[in-house]
């Protein structure tokens, strides 16, 4: 199993935009952003349209076409952002149920369910302290 990067990458994309937008430019086109993020552009729109689902970016189509924030990145949080991108739970349960004959086969699933809910409560709380305007301030001062 791998890590997911779909919030990285969304935030990678919010960040880029709105920095995109302080310079000046009304659209980001998903190429732009493709490039910053090293990966392809339908990678991005994809992700870009869950974003726009959630009401954090607009798309204009046409001459001129690209993407813009719906709203300043100070008032999304990462927490937005992960709701967008990572519709499900943190944490899943068996996709068959186990063999309920078992002690650990029928224990196991009421064992862990109050801790992952505890986890993600608090990966929650936490995404929620954050906003998109902090981590592109972090961006920008980071070293490179």
């Amino acid at each position: 199993m791998s890590a997911n990067s779909r919030l990285t990458i969304a935030a990678h994309a919010l960040a880029w935009i709105g920095l995109y937008q302080r310079q000046g430019h009304e659209v980001a086109t998903s190429e732009q952003i493709a490039g910053s993020v090293n990966t392809n552009p339908v990678v991005i729109r994809r992700l870009l349209g869950d974003l726009r689902r959630a009401g954090l970016v607009e798309s204009r189509r046409g001459a001129g076409a690209g993407w813009s924030l719906a709203r300043e990145l100070g008032s999304m949080t990462l927490l937005d952002v992960y709701e967008a991108v990572e519709p499900g739970p943190l944490f899943a349960m068996h996709r068959a149920r186990p063999d309920q004959e078992c002690v650990v086969g029928s224990g196991i699933q009421p064992a862990l369910r109050g801790i992952y809910e505890g986890i993600e409560e608090t990966l929650r709380r936490e995404l929620a302290r954050v906003t998109l305007e902090k981590v592109l301030d972090d961006v920008l001062a980071a070293p490179r």
